[in-house]
């Protein structure tokens, strides 16, 4: 009998070490993945984004952006609740704090890509001279 439990104690000794050697290696080779995966990062080259071609019925392609004055009445039509918050800042950027603001904003293509962001909450016109 005690040759058995001997027999056991050393199997069972032995299992404990293998599963805490499997652990640790593991948890080396989840370390050295994760190591890998910021250095990566790291070195990663930033691309730079191009602007998509204009597409049909974009506020570039409005009357109210081709006028010559070169300045935009924004209105705020819509509230920004329950967008993201990208959305929301771009109201903000534009300068717009609040529903039924009104801002007038210098056309360019920076504004123009933020009109088309909130194109569904505001309302642009031109502004007369």
């Amino acid at each position: 009998m005690p040759s058995e439990s001997g027999s056991q104690a050393k199997k069972g000794t032995t299992a404990a070490k293998k599963g805490t050697t499997k652990k640790a290696a593991k948890k080396t080779a989840k370390k050295k993945t994760a190591e890998k995966k910021t250095a990566k990062k790291k070195t990663a080259k930033r691309t730079v984004r191009k602007s998509p071609p204009p597409r049909k019925g974009d506020v570039a392609a409005t009357s109210a952006t081709n006028d010559s004055s070169g300045r935009l009445r924004v209105r705020q039509v819509r509230s920004g609740i329950g967008y993201a918050g990208r959305v929301r800042r771009t109201l903000i950027a534009l300068g717009l704090k609040h529903h039924q603001d009104e801002v007038v904003v210098v056309d360019n293509p920076a504004i123009q890509g933020m009109l088309r962001r909130v194109h569904h909450l505001v309302r642009v016109t031109s502004e007369e001279s």
